[in-house]
Protein backbone atom coordinates (compact mmCIF):
# COMPACT_ATOMS: atom_id res chain seq x y z
CA UNK A 1 0.00 0.00 0.00
CA UNK A 2 2.91 2.33 0.76
CA UNK A 3 4.45 1.54 -2.65
CA UNK A 4 1.17 2.29 -4.45
CA UNK A 5 0.79 5.58 -2.58
CA UNK A 6 4.38 6.52 -3.47
CA UNK A 7 3.70 5.67 -7.13
CA UNK A 8 0.55 7.81 -7.20
CA UNK A 9 2.13 10.84 -5.52
CA UNK A 10 5.31 10.85 -7.64
CA UNK A 11 3.40 10.15 -10.87
CA UNK A 12 0.92 12.93 -10.15
CA UNK A 13 3.77 15.37 -9.45
CA UNK A 14 5.58 14.39 -12.64
CA UNK A 15 2.51 14.24 -14.85
CA UNK A 16 2.22 17.88 -16.01
CA UNK A 17 5.96 18.35 -16.73
CA UNK A 18 5.97 14.92 -18.43
CA UNK A 19 3.08 15.93 -20.69
CA UNK A 20 4.98 19.04 -21.80
CA UNK A 21 8.13 17.04 -22.55
CA UNK A 22 6.06 14.37 -24.32
CA UNK A 23 4.47 16.99 -26.56
CA UNK A 24 7.89 18.09 -27.82
CA UNK A 25 9.09 14.47 -28.22
CA UNK A 26 5.82 13.51 -29.94
CA UNK A 27 6.16 16.44 -32.35
CA UNK A 28 9.67 15.32 -33.32
CA UNK A 29 8.52 11.71 -33.69
CA UNK A 30 5.44 12.63 -35.70
CA UNK A 31 7.42 14.80 -38.09
CA UNK A 32 10.10 12.20 -38.53
CA UNK A 33 8.02 9.06 -38.96
CA UNK A 34 4.83 10.60 -40.38
CA UNK A 35 2.87 8.29 -38.07
CA UNK A 36 1.08 8.45 -34.75
CA UNK A 37 3.81 9.51 -32.30
CA UNK A 38 2.17 7.55 -29.48
CA UNK A 39 3.20 3.90 -29.63
CA UNK A 40 0.76 1.52 -27.94
CA UNK A 41 1.71 -2.09 -27.32
CA UNK A 42 0.32 -5.06 -25.41
CA UNK A 43 2.56 -6.16 -22.52
CA UNK A 44 2.40 -8.80 -19.79
CA UNK A 45 1.60 -7.36 -16.36
CA UNK A 46 0.94 -8.43 -12.81
CA UNK A 47 -0.46 -11.98 -12.56
CA UNK A 48 0.31 -12.25 -16.31
CA UNK A 49 -2.63 -10.01 -17.20
CA UNK A 50 -2.11 -8.17 -20.48
CA UNK A 51 -2.27 -4.37 -20.48
CA UNK A 52 -1.68 -1.52 -22.91
CA UNK A 53 1.71 0.20 -22.56
CA UNK A 54 2.27 3.69 -23.98
CA UNK A 55 5.52 5.12 -25.29
CA UNK A 56 6.67 7.84 -27.65
CA UNK A 57 7.39 6.23 -31.04
CA UNK A 58 11.14 6.01 -31.59
CA UNK A 59 11.26 3.28 -34.24
CA UNK A 60 9.89 3.16 -37.76
CA UNK A 61 6.21 2.09 -37.77
CA UNK A 62 7.07 -0.98 -39.86
CA UNK A 63 9.21 -2.38 -37.02
CA UNK A 64 6.21 -4.14 -35.49
CA UNK A 65 5.99 -5.74 -32.05
CA UNK A 66 9.57 -6.81 -31.51
CA UNK A 67 11.77 -6.31 -28.47
CA UNK A 68 14.36 -3.57 -28.97
CA UNK A 69 17.29 -6.01 -28.63
CA UNK A 70 16.02 -7.67 -31.84
CA UNK A 71 15.84 -4.41 -33.79
CA UNK A 72 18.65 -2.86 -35.81
CA UNK A 73 19.70 0.59 -34.70
CA UNK A 74 19.03 1.77 -38.28
CA UNK A 75 15.30 1.62 -37.42
CA UNK A 76 15.89 4.53 -35.02
CA UNK A 77 16.30 8.10 -36.25
CA UNK A 78 18.86 10.53 -34.85
CA UNK A 79 16.34 12.53 -32.79
CA UNK A 80 14.74 9.28 -31.62
CA UNK A 81 18.14 8.05 -30.43
CA UNK A 82 18.37 11.16 -28.22
CA UNK A 83 14.80 10.67 -26.97
CA UNK A 84 15.66 7.04 -26.09
CA UNK A 85 18.98 7.97 -24.46
CA UNK A 86 17.21 10.48 -22.20
CA UNK A 87 14.43 7.91 -21.62
CA UNK A 88 11.80 10.46 -22.63
CA UNK A 89 9.99 7.81 -24.67
CA UNK A 90 9.08 6.12 -21.37
CA UNK A 91 7.24 9.12 -19.89
CA UNK A 92 3.77 8.18 -21.24
CA UNK A 93 3.98 5.13 -18.98
CA UNK A 94 3.04 7.43 -16.11
CA UNK A 95 -0.52 6.90 -17.42
CA UNK A 96 -0.05 3.17 -16.82
CA UNK A 97 1.22 3.88 -13.30
CA UNK A 98 -1.74 6.11 -12.49
CA UNK A 99 -4.13 3.48 -13.91
CA UNK A 100 -2.57 0.80 -11.71
CA UNK A 101 -1.15 -1.36 -14.51
CA UNK A 102 2.43 -0.44 -13.63
CA UNK A 103 4.60 0.83 -10.80
CA UNK A 104 7.42 3.35 -11.07
CA UNK A 105 9.90 0.60 -10.12
CA UNK A 106 9.56 -3.09 -10.86
CA UNK A 107 10.44 -5.65 -13.50
CA UNK A 108 10.11 -4.17 -17.00
CA UNK A 109 7.00 -5.60 -18.69
CA UNK A 110 7.68 -8.07 -21.48
CA UNK A 111 5.88 -8.77 -24.71
CA UNK A 112 3.40 -11.69 -24.85
CA UNK A 113 5.63 -13.34 -27.51
CA UNK A 114 8.64 -13.58 -25.15
CA UNK A 115 7.80 -17.10 -23.97
CA UNK A 116 11.25 -17.96 -22.60
CA UNK A 117 11.24 -14.83 -20.42
CA UNK A 118 7.64 -15.40 -19.31
CA UNK A 119 8.47 -18.98 -18.25
CA UNK A 120 11.59 -17.85 -16.35
CA UNK A 121 9.70 -15.03 -14.63
CA UNK A 122 6.95 -17.46 -13.63
CA UNK A 123 9.56 -19.71 -11.96
CA UNK A 124 11.06 -16.71 -10.10
CA UNK A 125 7.69 -15.33 -8.90
CA UNK A 126 8.10 -12.08 -10.82
CA UNK A 127 4.45 -11.78 -11.87
CA UNK A 128 3.36 -11.24 -8.26
CA UNK A 129 4.16 -7.53 -8.61
CA UNK A 130 3.28 -4.76 -11.02
CA UNK A 131 5.85 -4.21 -13.76
CA UNK A 132 7.86 -1.00 -13.56
CA UNK A 133 8.85 1.94 -15.71
CA UNK A 134 12.37 1.18 -14.52
CA UNK A 135 13.84 -1.64 -12.52
CA UNK A 136 16.80 -3.24 -10.84
CA UNK A 137 17.87 -5.16 -13.96
CA UNK A 138 17.82 -1.98 -16.06
CA UNK A 139 20.15 -0.09 -13.74
CA UNK A 140 22.42 -3.15 -13.75
CA UNK A 141 22.52 -3.09 -17.56
CA UNK A 142 20.62 -6.36 -18.11
CA UNK A 143 17.94 -6.38 -20.78
CA UNK A 144 15.48 -8.91 -22.21
CA UNK A 145 18.11 -10.48 -24.47
CA UNK A 146 19.21 -12.48 -21.39
CA UNK A 147 15.90 -13.97 -20.20
CA UNK A 148 17.20 -16.28 -17.44
CA UNK A 149 19.56 -13.69 -15.98
CA UNK A 150 16.88 -10.99 -16.21
CA UNK A 151 14.26 -13.20 -14.50
CA UNK A 152 16.70 -14.03 -11.68
CA UNK A 153 17.43 -10.33 -11.04
CA UNK A 154 13.72 -9.52 -11.24
CA UNK A 155 13.03 -12.35 -8.76
CA UNK A 156 15.63 -10.90 -6.37
CA UNK A 157 13.93 -7.51 -6.68
CA UNK A 158 10.52 -9.03 -5.87
CA UNK A 159 11.89 -10.91 -2.85
CA UNK A 160 13.74 -7.90 -1.43
CA UNK A 161 11.78 -4.87 -2.61
CA UNK A 162 11.55 -1.84 -0.35
CA UNK A 163 10.62 1.79 -0.69
CA UNK A 164 14.20 2.87 -0.02
CA UNK A 165 15.41 0.42 -2.68
CA UNK A 166 12.88 1.81 -5.15
CA UNK A 167 14.06 5.35 -4.44
CA UNK A 168 17.68 4.28 -5.07
CA UNK A 169 16.70 2.67 -8.38
CA UNK A 170 14.76 5.79 -9.43
CA UNK A 171 17.68 8.06 -8.57
CA UNK A 172 20.08 5.77 -10.45
CA UNK A 173 17.73 5.81 -13.46
CA UNK A 174 17.37 9.61 -13.42
CA UNK A 175 21.15 9.86 -13.12
CA UNK A 176 21.54 8.01 -16.42
CA UNK A 177 22.07 4.54 -14.95
CA UNK A 178 21.63 1.43 -17.00
CA UNK A 179 22.97 0.31 -20.32
CA UNK A 180 20.55 2.44 -22.25
CA UNK A 181 19.39 1.38 -25.68
CA UNK A 182 19.28 -2.35 -26.39
CA UNK A 183 18.80 -1.90 -30.14
CA UNK A 184 21.43 -3.84 -32.09
CA UNK A 185 24.33 -1.77 -33.28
Amino acid sequence: MLKRGFDLVISALLFVPAVLVCLVAALLSGLEFRANPLFVQSRVGRNQRPFRLYKIRTMAPTTGDRPSHEVAVTRISRSSALIRKLKLDELPQLICVLRGDMSLVGPRPCLPIQHELIDARERHGVFRVRPGVTGLAQVQGVDMSEPERLAAIDGDYVANQSLSGDIRILLHTFGGGGRGDAAQR
